[in-house]
């Protein structure tokens, strides 16, 4: 569905932060980006979906140059969840999941009964009715990421991408996130990219990982070949220990860093 070719960029003036990257990632599958602070993740999503221009390579969504693509064509089908920080406005729950239908919408369209409805219906799916009338800037880091997922699924795209989705939630809203992820993409056939720094949860959920590092080079493939202890202590800088528990009929894939190399 999405496959970066050859991607490189760096800023006017600056280094090369991405160099040649290569993916690609099929309908209903879910990839994880994972590298050390500062490597380029975040610019990797951007640049992935073309918020950012690539300086060498490009980006394909479904065999075509993202480039060559209107916005409404491209937003329709992408949804794009930033890292959850407070807004300068203050908006409910409910208006919050509302935005996500903007790339529907006509440049001064207000939204009507029919965007309320399917707002509501998608905070009932998403299990956070209890948020229609919380605002915003008052609701804790779990409670924002579910209301900001759900504002990605009413733009009912084929690709939602998310940077850094668990990142400052506890273990409870963690586990809730990457569930919501899972299920949209193994049930639902859609799409996920996401950025994180824990790689046990990549290794809980994704299909396919891309790890990169400080030497510029990256590691992409299924995500049990890719997150080795090897490739991550190389990636991170740090010795690892892989371990395979039993949970409920299925084996648990856990990644503990352990010291300093």
């Amino acid at each position: 569905m999405i496959e970066v070719e050859k991607g490189c960029f760096g800023y006017p003036g600056g280094e090369q932060i991405l160099k040649n990257i290569d993916m690609r990632l099929g309908p209903g599958k879910i990839l994880a980006i994972l590298g050390p602070n500062g490597i380029g993740k975040t610019t990797l999503l951007k640049c992935m979906i073309g918020l950012l221009p690539w300086t060498k390579g490009r980006t394909l969504l479904d065999g075509r140059n993202i480039k060559d693509l209107k916005p409404k064509e491209i937003w329709s089908r992408i949804s794009y969840i930033p890292q959850s920080h407070g807004f300068a406005f203050s908006y409910t729950g409910l208006e919050m999941v509302m935005l996500g239908r903007s790339s529907h919408m006509g440049l001064f369209q207000q939204p009507g009964k029919k965007e309320i409805d399917m707002a509501e219906a998608m905070m009932e799916k998403t299990g956070i009715t209890y948020l229609a009338q919380k605002d915003c800037n008052r609701m804790s880091g779990g409670e924002l990421q579910m209301v900001l997922i759900a504002r990605a699924l009413i733009n009912e795209p084929e690709l939602i991408v998310l940077d850094e989705p668990e990142t400052g939630l506890d273990f409870h809203n963690q586990i809730l996130v990457l569930d919501m992820i899972e299920k949209l993409s193994h049930e639902e056939g859609i799409s996920a990219v996401m950025n994180t720094h824990y790689p046990t949860n990549a290794m809980s959920i994704a299909d396919e990982a891309l790890m990169m590092n400080r030497s510029s080079d990256f590691y992409f493939g299924k995500t049990r070949e890719v997150l080795t202890a090897d490739k991550i202590a190389g990636a991170f800088d740090v010795e690892v220990l892989v371990n395979e528990l039993p949970y409920k009929g299925r084996t648990v894939r856990s990644i503990i860093p352990v010291s300093i190399r």
